[in-house]
């Protein structure tokens, strides 16, 4: 069980230190995150074992107080930060009265002070002198008691910190004022004691050791740094309140026919919410009535509103510019997208970067070992010769300048301000973990669909060879969800038939049964696993474009190429990623044809034919060769590849399991900002390296100061008092240097896209009469001559054609004038004895076989011959490559193995040789016709 709890009297970096540390030693407790800039910590513990009271005793024992924070249940995320910010205001209010009469009793302390000694003037005649030393020093402990007293926690703190083992920075002070305070009432004794006996001289000595002065001014100026410093704390968490302020606090709603006035937090699902034209909208919902103009920059930081009609979703705490709309609730307050966008916000913030583990370590042992330095400083003084006061004054400046409360609040402060502006530049980060990573991170892989492209595909091809192509294709593709399936059930409008035993093979397609036929529709593997031989009159992939092959009854039918756009910005993202040395790689489920064109338009790696299940083995895999990876996707089919890589990055779409699966989501769905995601990473990283250096810089230097080390040569010495100035303002230069992040200005901006209008513009080739074998198929252009005899009527020809029909990878047309069959061959598995069977089995005379040559030698220039062709689409490819070369026309003959060219210029052997074997296939001679 998780807990969120406060704690109270932490003050620094040891503080939050020892805290951790006690709660941890519980047993029962399986890990405690605590955060000294929001003064709490969330415990993950086994309630079977203890119970949120343990916990609490646990903070009480260590020197500190706990209380559970958000006690009551029903508590919406609203009013919580409204409690805690009033609370917040409330410390904030009750500190500056505290500095305002630690200030009237420090300044009169002080006048009366240094006034004596430097004769200053208005100081009344009774303070001054030898007779008035005692009612001067009276008059300074009763000026200094008030400051003591507002201060007291300090102490109590302090000593009870001390007395724990865990010393923090009010033990620094407590020792340190305490020091001061108690070596001047030692003096106020020897005064007294000497001037009962008339030794004024020696009475005067001990009057000028008081310290009551510095007491009170390191009490005050600490003080005064505390109350600068939770000022600028409270505007670190500016972000999460503007957030806070979007949401309207009540809401329209339609109650039996009236509109009511109702508190947002009384809405409930379901419930009609009217909407009229400059409202916020309450809540998430889906319009059930009406049209409206909606304003999403507060959400998405997109600047232009966006049209919205019946049966769209809105999204709470977005306004209004016009019209009026009815909205169903689909989300309570607490459940909404604004609410997640909050607590996703304040969780990060309030998240623990790995580099703060430096600090934590520091700080686990920097207050003791300033104590021990503070008494050896005392103590070598005093063995040079010097006096005590100075040994001491040099020991209570060590304390004070030691302050860890800068290196305790270099980290969070950075963090809370990083990740509330990056919620206003539209980026969600979940914690400092995927913050800190992303300025590590130095590949980038990403989904192709609806990631790089818009993911809305659309028909850009379709090839017909069978007349039942398109009614068939789109019955079986209307039981699909998927994107390509919705793209040509969307192209054409067709006769709709019953789909029986409907299948999906993951990576491969879908099959079904049709009018008591299958019917497969899929990539170019599914068709060879079904033993379908398909060819394309165009090679779609090398386009870009993605192919669908369908077959009916077991034979070819058709293809539909679809292609998706790929979005506007995608390019410049790729160019800015180079520029940042971070190397991208796609990841696609298509074949690598398509992907390489895909890839070579984006200068990208890529990995083809992916399945879904081994997006995650790909992310691995980089992560062994010790990459630094992010993986870009869509939260859905991604989650399991996001949840591997080192940061995941989703987009709005699906935001409930983009927010479960991803460490960023882009609310702008726009790529551009992942760029910016990396630049706001690295400067919070340099933020934070920044405050870390400052902190340990300082006091490298300022503790050696307080030492006295230099005192000998130059006379460095520094006052207890000008040390509490310091190190006061230390911490409040490290808040400063934070907050500087509220201004990180993007890089790239992210610009309103024009909406994408899909090409309808198809390119149709329409062959369906090939089906039809006996009309297309002729002595001319078949591929073999078969010789057959025992065929005597139109009954006999139909047998023949059937049986050479069925043979795989065959197409044949049957001649009963000629006794002949005219056969098209598409694979050279296909073997003459397997035809001379097939007829044969069919009760007729096999009388031979020849090869169709059906190119004239003599009207060519040359041939040549090739060895490696085995199919159909093996000849489309040689003959593409060699029409490709300029001045080349040819004609490629699958069985003859040969290619015949005639050139219109002059083209040497090497450059036809090169353009065969570019295509895999070797080249064995070449012949002048």
């Amino acid at each position: 069980m998780k807990k969120k709890f406060d704690v109270m009297g932490m003050t620094c970096a040891a503080c939050e230190a020892h805290v951790t540390k006690s709660v941890k030693n519980v047993d029962g407790v399986l890990d405690c995150q605590v955060n000294l800039l929001s003064e709490n910590m969330e415990v993950n513990y086994d309630e079977s074992k203890i119970s949120s009271e343990d916990i609490i005793q646990a903070v009480r024992k260590g020197g500190y107080d706990a209380r559970l924070q958000d006690e009551e249940i029903h508590q919406d995320m609203r009013t919580s930060i409204e409690k805690r910010n009033a609370k917040k205001d409330e410390e904030l209010r009750k500190q500056f009265k505290d500095l305002i009469l630690s200030f009237l009793f420090m300044i009169p302390l002080f006048y009366l002070s240094m006034g004596s000694m430097m004769h200053w003037p208005g100081i009344p005649s009774i303070f001054l002198g030898h007779e008035n030393m005692m009612i001067f020093a009276l008059t300074e402990i009763l000026l200094l008691i008030p400051i003591v007293f507002i201060h007291r926690k300090r102490f109590i703190g302090g000593f009870q910190s001390l007395l724990h083992g865990a010393p923090n920075m009010d033990s620094l002070i407590a020792i340190g004022s305490s020091a001061s305070i108690v070596y001047s009432l030692y003096s106020v004794y020897m005064m007294a004691y000497h001037m009962g006996r008339f030794n004024l001289e020696a009475a005067h000595d001990y009057h000028m050791n008081l310290y009551f002065e510095s007491a009170a001014m390191i009490l005050t100026l600490i003080g005064l740094g505390k109350y600068f410093e939770a000022r600028s704390k409270k505007r670190t968490s500016d972000a999460i309140n503007a957030l806070v302020e979007l949401a309207p606090e009540n809401a329209v709603v339609l109650r039996n026919g009236e509109e009511t006035v109702v508190s947002i937090e009384d809405i409930n699902i379901n419930d009609h919410i009217v909407v009229k034209s400059g409202e916020s909208i309450a809540v998430d919902g889906r319009i059930i009535e009406g049209h409206a103009s909606v304003d999403e920059s507060m959400i998405t930081g997109e600047s232009i509103p966006v049209d919205k009609k019946e049966g769209d979703l809105v999204i709470g705490s977005t306004i209004n510019k016009s019209g009026r709309i009815v909205v169903e609730t689909l989300k309570t307050n607490d459940q909404s997208t604004l609410s997640q966008i909050i607590a996703l916000v304040e969780e990060a913030g309030n998240s623990k970067a790995p580099i703060a583990r430096m600090a934590d370590v520091i700080s686990g042992y920097f207050v003791p070992v300033v104590i021990a330095i503070a008494i050896v400083t005392c103590i070598t003084w005093m063995m040079l010769g010097e006096s005590f006061h100075f040994a001491l004054t040099m020991a209570i400046s060590v304390l004070v300048i030691s302050c860890p409360c800068a290196l305790g609040l270099a980290t969070p402060t950075a963090i809370m301000v990083g990740t509330g502006r990056a919620a206003k530049l539209g980026l969600l980060v979940k914690d400092a973990v995927a913050l800190e990573t992303l300025s590590k991170i130095d590949t980038i892989v990403f989904d192709k669909t609806g990631t790089l492209t818009r993911g809305t595909p659309h028909v850009s091809d379709v090839e017909i060879y069978d007349e039942r192509f398109l009614s068939y294709a789109y019955s079986l593709e209307s039981h699909s969800s998927h994107p390509l399936a919705e793209a040509i059930v969307h192209y054409h409008d067709e006769e709709l038939f019953n789909v029986n035993e409907y299948a999906e093979v993951p990576g491969g397609g879908i099959t079904g049964i049709i009018n008591d036929v299958m019917v497969i529709g899929g990539n170019k593997k599914m068709m060879e696993s079904h033993g379908i031989l398909v060819h394309e009159e165009k090679d779609y992939s090398s386009e870009g474009k993605t192919v669908i092959y369908f077959g009916i009854d077991g034979k070819y039918a058709g293809l539909f190429a679809l292609q998706d756009e790929l979005k506007e910005e995608v390019s410049d993202v790729i160019v800015e990623l180079k520029n940042r040395h971070i190397q991208s790689l796609m990841l696609t489920g298509d074949n690598d044809r398509t992907a390489k064109a895909l890839a070579s338009k984006l200068n990208i790696d890529y990995k083809a034919e992916v399945l879904p299940a081994d997006k995650e083995k790909v992310i691995s895999s980089l992560q062994d060769e010790g990459h630094i990876v992010a993986m870009v996707g869509d939260g859905i089919n991604d989650a399991p590849a996001l949840m591997k890589a080192h940061v995941g990055v989703s987009f709005t779409s699906g935001l409930d399991i983009a927010i479960e699966s991803a460490d960023l989501v882009l609310m702008k769905n726009d790529m551009i900002d992942l760029v910016n995601a990396l630049d706001l990473s690295h400067a919070t990283m340099t933020n934070i390296k920044e405050n870390l250096f400052w902190a340990l810089f300082y006091n490298a230097i300022c503790i050696p100061v307080a030492c006295g080390v230099f005192y000998p040569l130059w006379g460095w010495k520094l006052s207890p008092m000008l040390g509490a100035l310091a190190m006061s303002f230390s911490s409040v230069f490290v808040v400063s240097n934070a907050l500087r992040l509220r201004w990180f200005k993007v890089k790239k901006e992210s610009v309103k896209r024009n909406e994408h209008v899909i090409n309808t513009d198809v390119s149709v080739i329409d062959k369906k009469s090939l089906g039809k074998k006996d009309k297309t198929m002729n002595k001319e252009n078949c591929d073999k001559i078969v010789k057959i005899e025992g065929m005597m009527c139109e009954k006999c020809v139909k047998h023949v054609s059937n049986a050479l029909n069925a043979i795989e990878h065959v197409e044949a047309h049957v001649s009963l004038e000629n006794n002949e069959a005219y056969l098209q061959v598409f694979n050279h598995t296909v073997t003459d004895e397997m035809i001379k069977n097939a007829i044969e089995e069919a009760g007729y005379e096999f009388k031979g076989i020849c090869i169709n040559h059906k190119y004239d030698q003599s009207d060519y220039d040359k041939v040549i011959i090739i060895e490696g062709m085995m199919c159909k689409m093996c000849e489309k490819h040689v003959n593409k490559a060699l029409n490709k070369l300029d001045g080349v026309e040819a004609d490629v003959s699958l069985f003859e193995g040969k290619a015949y060219v005639k050139l219109q210029s002059v083209v040497d052997d090497e450059v036809l040789k090169k353009a065969i074997e570019d295509e895999d296939y070797k080249v064995l001679s070449i012949e002048k016709a």
